[in-house]
């Protein structure tokens, strides 16, 4: 196993890199830009990007530090790059409507803590919660499964009531065998995921339903995605890291490596866990960018404490991005309720204030209120972003050990890619495609 490095080192050189960051005015478009972002999603009381372009950066570069030496030699000298694309996540909403669900899930939607009812894993999660229709010969649309009764856990589920009044008056037609219907879903309807429609060949559904029924088409619909995916997209982040280290693809290690980090970070933030995810359920609209890009900005650098030890490996990836994320929602309703507290001790001119941030006024909460935010959570905004730190710097490590431990120090980068101009062209010029959260 690898040997431990001195902690003086990680010190200073962390300390050395986040004096050599480049200032956030030095190139004044790329302020400008994200300045009236900010200001956009603040004066509407919509979420800001998630923790902030600031806090996503900083995380990043920070989880650098914690790498060992045998991974320091690339990721060092490509620091610049894991920081500025951390937020390219972010610009990708605004490039394509499949990208916001997999910043949050709204995991409350599925029942309450700790969720055993929802399946861990993607295909048992869309299948559980899809809805199967078929359209007869007359023009009716009826359901064919009783989603209720889908249990990965049973052999078998129930087709709906509806179907079988229509289609097996004799009572002819068996339960569905869980297995078989995984089976059928995995082969017919998955790979279709990013398609507008999910179609369904008839004759492999009669097969399936082992009694032929005589309808006009078959179609799925995805019940589950709009209430978010996050834990399930890093599983598959973990995935392709893994498989980019295996194949010693400098470009896509980096790419993978600084939009995993944004991910794990939104994981480590309550609000991505919960249907109230912006305040608008409690009449704390604005709540969301507060917690995650207001204390951030104003208290992380003064007084946030960033040093995080080395990296550490896990072995069972999808018991480790769950803990985060049921650890998350745990914290939801003492952010709300500490918040709503807080601000029945405050005048409205007190909570709110007005900040000049280049050419544009901006209204935002006030330092003071955020303060006093901050201290009543006890340092929880701080808990969390560090969390973050060593989670990233965890998920890099691990899909390095099960890599092989390939050798870093001979990957060269070609730099920017059409891929990294098409975000910003998106970014700059569109808007945000699905949810903003």
């Amino acid at each position: 196993m690898l040997k431990l490095f001195p902690l003086v080192f990680l010190f200073f050189s962390s300390l050395i890199a986040m004096l050599a960051e480049p200032s956030a005015r030095q190139s004044l478009e790329t302020s400008r830009v994200a300045t009236i972002d900010h200001a956009a999603h603040q004066s509407t009381g919509c979420a800001s990007p998630d923790w902030g372009f600031f806090g996503h950066r900083r995380i990043n570069r920070m989880a650098v530090f914690t790498l060992p030496p045998e991974m320091m030699v690339f990721y060092k000298k490509h620091i610049e790059y894991i920081t500025d694309h951390a937020v390219d996540p972010d610009k990708r909403r605004y490039a394509t409507k499949h990208e916001a669900v997999r910043h949050y899930i709204d995991i409350d939607q599925w029942g309450t803590l700790p969720f055993d009812d929802l399946p861990r894993t993607w295909t048992d999660v869309l299948l559980k919660y899809a809805e199967l229709n078929v359209v007869t010969e007359r023009g009716d649309t009826i359901s064919i499964l009783d989603n209720k009764s889908i249990d990965q856990k049973a052999d078998y589920f129930q087709l709906s009531r509806p179907f079988l009044r229509r289609f097996d008056p004799s009572k002819n037609m068996p339960p569905m065998a869980y297995d078989d219907y995984r089976k059928f879903f995995s082969s017919q309807i998955l790979p279709q995921y990013y398609e507008e429609e999910w179609l369904i060949d008839i004759d492999s559904l009669n097969a399936l339903l082992q009694v032929p029924v005589k309808i006009k088409s078959a179609y799925a619909v995805d019940k589950f995605s709009e209430h978010g995916i996050l834990p399930y997209h890093l599983e598959k982040m973990q995935r392709s890291l893994t498989q980019a280290f295996l194949n010693k693809d400098a470009d896509r290690i980096l790419r993978l490596s600084a939009e995993f980090g944004h991910y794990i970070g939104d994981a480590h933030v309550p609000l991505h866990t919960t249907t109230n995810y912006n305040g608008q359920l409690t009449n704390q609209i604005g709540i969301h960018g507060f917690w995650e890009s207001r204390i951030p900005e104003l208290f992380a650098d003064a007084r946030f404490d960033y040093f995080v030890g080395k990296a550490e490996y896990f072995d069972k990836p999808r018991d480790y991005f769950w803990d985060i994320v049921l650890t998350s929602h745990a914290l939801v309703d003492s952010v709300l309720l500490i918040e709503k507290s807080l601000s029945e001790t405050f005048e409205e001119d007190q909570i709110f204030c007005y900040d000049d941030r280049l050419d544009a006024t901006i209204r935002t909460y006030c330092k003071e209120y955020a303060d006093a935010f901050n201290q009543r959570m006890d340092g929880m905004v701080e808990s969390r972003m560090r969390s973050s730190i060593a989670a990233i710097g965890a998920v890099w490590y691990t899909a390095w050990v099960d890599a092989g431990e390939p050798d870093l120090r001979k990957l060269s980068s070609g730099g920017a890619t059409e891929e990294d101009e098409a975000l910003q062209s998106a970014f700059r010029s569109g808007k945000i495609k699905g949810r903003e959260h």
